[in-house]
C-alpha cells in the first residue's frame, strides 16, 4: 500500500462485518481481480481473536498474491502475531502510540480522526501512515460518530503531505466529488460486497470513476 504521494486515488477495500470465510476468500480473490485496490481492512469487531486469526490466515495470502495489502482493524496485537502489513486505530481503540510500538516503523498504522482537524493533526504529527476522514454519506455498516464534509479532504490535501481515506457511504455515484477534493484513498464496505453484479465489477466500476474524476480536474 502506498501510503505517499497526491497524484492518484485508490480504493481501500474493508471487509464486511462478518462472513463465511470459505465463500468471502473467492469474493475477495474476485474483487481484486477487478481492478487496482491499495489494501484490504479485516474489520471483524464482534468476532473472537481465533475467528479473526483463521480469516486473516485465509485472506493473507490472496492479498499478498496481487501485491495488496493486508491491515487489520482494532487489534495491533493481533496484526503483529499475524504479520499484516499494518492496522486501523480509532479513536476509541488502542492508542496509535501503542500500535506502533507493537507493529514497528515498517508497518502501516492508520488512525480514524472523524471530522476533526485537530485529530488529524496530531495523529500526523505522531507519525500516522495515514488518516481517515467521515462519514461522507449515510452507511448502514456501523453508526458513524461524525459527518464530514469534502472540504475537510481539499483542506488536509493542500496542507499535509500525510495521505487521507474517506469512509461513509461511498459509492461509484457519489465517490467523485472526493476523489476531486484529494482524497489518497476511498474505503469502502458494501459498495463493493453487495453490487448486483459482484465484487469484481464493483472494483473495475470504482477504478473507472475515479479516473474519469481525476481526468475532469
Amino acid at each position: 500500500m502506498a501510503v505517499s504521494g497526491k497524484s492518484d486515488c485508490r480504493l481501500y477495500l474493508v471487509t464486511p462485518p462478518a462472513f463465511e470465510l470459505d465463500a468471502f476468500a473467492l469474493r475477495l480473490a474476485e474483487a481484486l481481480d477487478g481492478g487496482d485496490v491499495a489494501c484490504v481492512q479485516l474489520r471483524l469487531k464482534d468476532a473472537p481473536d481465533g475467528a479473526v486469526r483463521d480469516a486473516a490466515r485465509a485472506l493473507i495470502p490472496i492479498c499478498h498474491a496481487r501485491d495488496v495489502a493486508f491491515i487489520v482493524n482494532d487489534r495491533p496485537d493481533l496484526a503483529a502475531q499475524l504479520d499484516a502489513d499494518g492496522v486501523h486505530v480509532g479513536q476509541e481503540d488502542t492508542s496509535y502510540g501503542e500500535a506502533r510500538a507493537l507493529l514497528g516503523e515498517d508497518r502501516i498504522v492508520g488512525v480514524t480522526c472523524h471530522d476533526s482537524k485537530h485529530l488529524a493533526l496530531e495523529a500526523a504529527e505522531a507519525g500516522a501512515d495515514y488518516v481517515a476522514f467521515g462519514a461522507f454519506f449515510p452507511t448502514e455498516t456501523k453508526e458513524a460518530k461524525s459527518a464530514a464534509d469534502p472540504e475537510i479532504l481539499r483542506w488536509w490535501s493542500e496542507l499535509m503531505t500525510v495521505p487521507c481515506v474517506a469512509i461513509g457511504g461511498i459509492t461509484v455515484g457519489n465517490c467523485a466529488p472526493l476523489v476531486q477534493a484529494g482524497a489518497d484513498f476511498l474505503a469502502v464496505v458494501s459498495a463493493v460486497w453487495d453490487h448486483p453484479e459482484g465484487p469484481g465489477a464493483a472494483v473495475a466500476a470504482f477504478n473507472d470513476e475515479i479516473a474519469a474524476a481525476l481526468a475532469a480536474l
